[in-house]
């Protein structure tokens, strides 16, 4: 058995592919020993370390556009729309909250420092706070409070944080990389403020999670294109951990060949 250190990345619900991915290395008879993420990937390799992916695959399973909007805690603030406690609470009910030191898995997630613009790791404490200040996307979520500064998600500075993983020797580096490279956009696409904007930023996040798997090298990569999947199709569950499990599958055969 071949124990692995996982990093997922970053990506809203193409974050689901984590599942399929997790899974298929499991089917393999790969040990994940480490798990490192960052927005949804410190959401599913949080319920991964805590034992309860299980759990957390069928309540996502019941998701629907109108639960979707349930969840979401709008606000007046100037600062942000959903405050972002709903969901938290949600995912409480299923999986309880739990310090990270006694997670089966070793685990890490990362979030970014507003005022000082640096990465934040968390390895200890809180799981639920963890995940809650990884995945606050600035304008989205409101920030995570942390003594005279605030958290944001983590993807604001690294989409895949394969520096911040837990590496021991002898053992698989494996990163999951749902900012993969885009595929062309539809004929047809319309090019507005809008369509500019969120291509801007799809390439931009797509770029720095390239850089950082050149600089540091994972012995398996999975990279699954960034606009393969909308950003709140939250309601595809099986479809999207499908597409996890296959570029799983894809990358693991090509390692055990050159194995």
């Amino acid at each position: 058995m071949k124990d692995v250190c996982l990093v997922l990345s970053s990506g809203a619900a193409r974050g689901l592919a984590h599942i399929g991915a997790i899974e298929e290395l499991e089917r393999r008879g790969y040990r994940i020993r480490s798990v490192t993420g960052c927005s949804m990937g410190a959401l599913v390799g949080g319920m991964y370390a805590a034992g309860r992916l299980g759990e957390f695959v069928e309540w996502m399973r019941t998701v629907n556009r109108r639960k979707i909007f349930s969840l979401l805690d709008l606000t007046l603030s100037t600062s942000h729309l959903v405050k972002g406690n709903r969901v938290i609470e949600s995912l409480q009910e299923i999986v309880p909250d739990v310090p990270i030191e006694t997670l089966p898995v070793l685990y890490r997630a990362v979030a970014t420092d507003w005022e000082k613009g640096c990465e934040v790791v968390f390895s200890g404490g809180s799981l639920y706070r963890a995940i809650r200040a990884s995945i606050s996307i600035p304008g989205f979520f409101s920030p995570v409070p942390r003594g005279e500064t605030v958290l944001v998600d983590g993807a604001v500075l690294n989409p895949l944080p394969l520096k911040e993983a837990i590496t021991m020797p002898g053992e698989l580096l494996v990163a999951v990389n749902v900012s993969g490279p885009l595929l062309p956009e539809e004929s047809g696409t319309g090019i507005n403020y809008l369509t500019m904007l969120r291509r801007t930023l799809l390439m931009m996040q797509q770029r720095m999670a390239a850089l950082t798997a050149e600089i540091c090298k994972p012995d398996v990569l999975v990279d699954i294109p960034m606009n393969l999947v909308g950003a709140f199709d939250f309601d595809r569950t099986d479809e999207i951990a499908a597409i996890g499990r296959e570029g799983m599958c894809k990358a693991l055969d090509e390692y055990e060949k050159k194995a």
